[in-house]
């Protein structure tokens, strides 16, 4: 496709079963059968030709914006990780915190 630039091919390419194709084929199926709903004809037993088409066409369209939106992301990754090499100033490891100094800090006093 187009939009997506050639960067994204060096990507692992997004399951088949993903939440944007499953959304848009099923948007596509509803939208076929609100058209033979409008249209006074029975929603699944007419035009189930149409169904399939246009929940394969949503399918389609949602695998393609999952892999721009993973492209999208891998960037995004990429620039943070660049960021934190060139400042490690900014992004000092913190001590740890031992549980029995918090308890320690505590005090529970039931006599009054």
């Amino acid at each position: 496709m187009g939009f997506i630039p050639d960067e994204a091919k060096s990507l692992p390419p997004p399951g088949i079963l993903n939440r944007t194709s499953l959304w848009l084929g099923g948007i596509g199926w509803c939208t076929a059968m609100l058209h033979n709903a409008i249209n006074l004809r029975p929603p699944l037993k007419s035009g189930v030709h149409r169904q399939v088409l246009l929940a394969t066409i949503g399918w389609f369209i949602g695998y393609h914006v999952t892999k721009l939106e993973n492209y999208k992301y891998a960037n995004h990754d990429r620039e943070m990780i660049k960021y934190m090499k060139f400042h490690p100033e900014e992004f000092v490891p913190k001590g740890k915190v031992l549980y029995i100094n918090i308890l320690s800090q505590v005090h529970f006093s039931f006599s009054q």
